[in-house]
């Protein structure tokens, strides 16, 4: 009796469990040949009712995706990857707060092959997942093994495969991948569209009449050219006091008032002299934009050839201010244009001996025209180049000219000396660390996360410190003196840079450092984090975004930025870190973020038309600045849009301005038209 009460409860509980096991798919794979020396292995699932199958490729972060797996291979070999067949569906999943692919009722997945021999042997699984509105099946394996003579399997099998299944499996695989991002048009206008979302193209549709009809974005458009002519000048009186510019202005100044008995026109020649600096960097600074263009600088300034290559160059350089070496141009080049500066004579004379100063100069200007060229790229203004350099060559020039007016003052003129080459060194320790702002634009730019916040700030508070200890004399390079007194002004500059150092150390542990937020890496980089004051986008794609809003019923902020876009970071670190800023943004909005420079490949490249001309699109960052430029009208970054879930703007656009209280009625402004649509 106890042994039938015993089997009894056994086969109750073997009924229990395997009630538990849930087979809510069945697969069939089966192998069909093709003309021309291919085949196809095809996996066919039936779905219960309420379950789901998950397509390929879904990316990171989601459920399984399909994949096909071999383990033998003999005689043949794959072509191209597992594509879906059939009816695929796409939509937003809440599980998984993304954008999935899936089948219902019916699945079915296509790998093609090519047969290289007579015999083959095919050996794997397909590798699925599935799921219901409650839970997923664990990754799920279909094995399959074929083999067999190719003819014999070809006639045997050709008469069996019905036209229509045919055409079934063999979509091209390119036509799967375009409809994950293909192009529509709407109001004449080439605009990225899925026909796998619903109204996806009325996301993309042109807002721009209705952005301008709310009022001229808020920004500091024309304090942004003036900061870039001050950053020029800062760069040109660096280069001035270098062992490259400082001596030469005495002799130059010396030779125009010798040369002429008459002293007006010696002052007239230095002045021309001044002009013709001027004209030379600022050709220079215009010649960039128009050879290159101003979306091409920007782009290039994103590049991360470009920004490792510009990395290396700071630290060439860096190493020749320290003393390693000497980098000149070619003394052929100089001696040519000096020669013909002797030669000729009025106007042309003097702007051959500017020209000779600009190349006599160049191991120390170089760098910091290369330096200031590519910050002001990223502003994809045509004129910024030309408005830097302009700041660059007056601060240059103007010694030239004052000595000139007033050549008693040459009397009182610093002598060369040490003091210049502690000047070139400090140079060569600010190259350092520019350079490692350029390798982390590259880092961001393709996601490689080699130089995170933390690894960036460290590496700045060991340059700053050790530049500190030098100019306290603590550390000495080949072409220093030997003088071991230190004098006010060096000090008070080893007491700012140590200071420097010091301020950054709490951001090690997540502080904001507002002033360098122009130069490191954005806040997510960060690993460890004790700072909560901060806000995070909930989406970084704009179709996912505006889903996940109209679901909650939230309006959008869009934040158009870049990797490389240094007032991006200063907004955010300055001005999204105000509580009442981070409170409107992560509890009344959906922030989508896009980052225009994002070089992840798009599944496939988009062709669209734009003004006319027709483009192609291959990187999301492409994707997210053609969404700018033909949603909004705008290229430049920041740029904050506030729309309603249904893309429509809610208030004028913001660009960079660091006015709080501005910021503020902005975000208000959007919430108070929200509801009043509503």
């Amino acid at each position: 009796m106890k042994n039938i009460s015993l089997s009894f409860f056994l086969l109750l509980f073997a009924m229990m469990v395997q009630a538990q096991i849930q087979d809510p798919v069945k697969f069939k794979s089966e192998w069909k040949t093709l003309p021309g020396g291919e085949a196809e292995v095809v996996f066919t699932a039936s779905i219960d009712k309420g379950w789901h199958v998950y397509s390929t490729d879904l990316g990171d972060g989601g459920p399984i995706s399909a994949t096909f797996n071999v383990e033998r291979l003999s005689g043949v070999e794959t072509v191209g990857k597992l594509r879906p067949a059939g009816k695929e569906i796409s939509a937003f999943d809440r599980l998984f707060e993304m954008k999935v692919r899936y089948f219902e009722h019916t699945a079915r997945f296509v790998q093609k092959l090519k047969l290289t021999s007579s015999t083959y042997q095919v050996e794997g699984y397909l590798e699925y997942g599935a799921c219901n509105d409650e839970n997923c099946l664990p990754p799920t394996q279909v094995p399959f093994k074929f083999s067999g003579e190719a003819e014999g399997v070809a006639r045997e099998n050709v008469a069996s495969v019905s036209e229509t299944n045919v055409a079934d499996v063999s979509a091209p695989q390119e036509s799967v991948a375009a409809d994950t991002v293909s192009a529509a048009n709407v109001d004449g206008v080439g605009v990225l569209a899925g026909g796998d979302v619903p109204n996806k193209s009325d996301l993309w549709k042109p807002v721009i009449d209705e952005l301008k009809a709310l009022g001229e974005s808020t920004s500091h458009e024309d304090m942004s050219w003036f900061y870039i002519f001050i950053t020029g000048f800062v760069g040109g009186l660096l280069a001035l006091f270098t062992p490259c510019v400082w001596p030469i202005i005495p002799m130059t100044v010396s030779f125009f008032l010798k040369r002429s008995k008459d002293k007006k026109k010696g002052i007239r020649d230095a002045w021309t002299y001044g002009a013709s600096i001027v004209v030379i960097y600022v050709t220079l600074g215009l010649a960039i934009t128009l050879i290159f263009g101003a979306s091409a600088l920007n782009a290039l300034s994103t590049n991360a050839v470009f920004n490792i290559l510009f990395c290396l160059m700071l630290v060439v350089f860096a190493a020749s201010f320290f003393g390693a070496f000497e980098i000149t141009l070619p003394s052929k080049w100089s001696t040519a244009v000096d020669s013909k500066a002797e030669a000729t004579s009025g106007l042309l004379s003097i702007f051959l001996m500017a020209f000779t100063l600009s190349l006599v100069s160049f191991s120390c200007t170089g760098p910091i025209i290369g330096f200031l060229l590519v910050q002001v790229s990223t502003t994809g203004s045509v004129v910024a180049p030309a408005i830097g350099m302009l700041g660059f060559a007056v601060a240059l020039a103007l010694p030239f000219t004052l000595f000139a007016l007033f050549p008693s003052w040459l009397k009182s003129m610093p002598k060369s000396g040490g003091w210049m080459n502690i000047i070139k060194v400090t140079l060569g320790f600010l190259e350092l660390a520019f350079a490692l702002k350029f390798l982390s634009v590259a880092d961001l730019a393709y996601g490689w996360r080699i130089l995170d916040r933390e690894t960036f700030l460290a590496l700045w508070i060991v340059l700053f410190a050790l530049l500190g200890f030098y100019l306290l004399g603590k550390i000495k390079f080949p072409h220093d003196d030997d003088d071991r007194k230190v004098s006010v002004p060096r000090f008070f500059m080893a007491l700012a840079s140590l200071a420097f150092a010091v301020y950054m150390v709490p951001g090690l542990w997540g502080a904001p450092l507002k002033a360098v937020s122009a130069f490191a890496p954005p806040m997510q980089t960060q690993d460890f984090n004790l700072y909560n004051n901060e806000v995070h986008a909930k989406f970084d794609d704009y179709d996912l975004g505006m889903e996940y809003a109209r679901q909650h019923g939230k309006p959008v902020m869009l934040d158009f930025t870049g990797y490389g876009c240094v007032n991006c970071r200063k907004m955010e670190l300055s001005v999204w870190t105000n509580p009442k800023v981070s409170d409107i943004i992560n509890n009344e909005y959906v922030l989508i973020t896009l980052y225009v420079d994002n070089k992840t490949p798009l599944p496939a490249p988009v062709k669209i038309v734009e003004n006319g001309t027709e483009r192609t699109l291959r990187t999301v960052g492409d994707k997210w600045s053609y969404l700018q430029r033909v949603k909004f009208g705008a290229n430049a970054q920041p740029f904050y849009v506030l729309i309603d879930n249904e893309g429509k703007p809610l208030n004028k656009s913001y660009s960079y301005n660091e006015d709080i209280p501005k910021y503020i009625e902005f975000l208000q402004t959007g919430l108070e038209n929200y509801k009043t649509k509503k």
